[in-house]
């Protein structure tokens, strides 16, 4: 579904990727999981097209996207879910999920009311919220409205940025199972995730990423397996 093949990112003369290649099949969950600033985030922004690589190929669905604007990235079908949420403060929840359809395919915005009451049974605390602003919800609702607000326009693939960032350990066990139900419905996720238990928990397969390199790929369990990679890449 998602291929990145060789990705060579700059934020100035500051070399952040370096070579980073990874694939997220149909029906995934892959996890990016490494220390700040090993380049997470940044992969995630480079699909994006929001801090687009200077060399390498992105491909999604056989298209490639390496050089097109972020609005033409999320079009194709790819939703992006910032660490730092960008929940508008002074919009109601009902608001802020409706911006989320602005750049969804013609399809989910024509059946928006689908779409909304869809994602209102993921998470029914924002329902009850409906009308209330932004400002005056919670860490872990603004959470929840970050991942709806994507998710409203039904995507084939999410990038999902530290989701459980900052939450207490009640949330993150809520959050985890929520995003489990979303890819169990059809959803394919790519996460960048610090918690190494949050990843094991929802991976297909992980990435092990440090100073812009992949350092490892493969399965949860080849992850636990090897005690090197954890200590030397996570400081596990």
């Amino acid at each position: 579904m998602l291929a990145l093949e060789d990705l060579q990112t700059y934020y100035g003369e500051a070399h952040i990727l370096q070579g980073v290649s990874l694939t997220v099949g149909a029906g995934e969950v892959v996890t990016l999981i490494g220390r700040n600033g090993a380049g997470k985030t940044t992969t995630l922004r480079s699909i994006m097209g929001l801090v687009p690589p200077r060399s390498g190929r992105i491909t999604f669905d056989g298209r490639e996207l390496t050089r097109l604007p972020t609005h033409e990235v999320a079009r194709a079908g790819i939703a992006y879910v910032p660490e730092e949420r960008r929940i508008l403060p002074n919009l109601t929840v009902a608001e802020n999920l409706r911006l989320g359809l602005l750049g969804a395919p013609r399809a989910a915005q024509a059946d928006n009311g689908a779409a909304l009451e869809e994602v209102l049974t993921y998470f029914p605390r924002l329902r009850e919220r409906y009308e209330q602003k932004g400002k005056s919800l919670s860490g872990g609702e603004q959470q929840m409205l970050a991942i709806a607000r994507g998710l409203v326009a039904r995507p084939k693939l999410m990038l999902v940025d530290e989701p459980t960032e900052g939450l207490s350990p009640l949330l993150v066990e809520s959050l985890t199972e929520i995003l489990g139900q979303i890819n169990r419905r059809g959803t394919t996720i790519l996460l960048v995730e610090q918690i190494l238990e949050v990843a094991l928990a929802l991976s297909h397969r992980l990435y092990v990423i440090d100073q812009g390199r992949i350092q490892f790929e493969g399965t949860p369990d080849a992850l636990r397996a090897d005690p090197e990679i954890q200590q030397r890449f996570l400081g596990v």
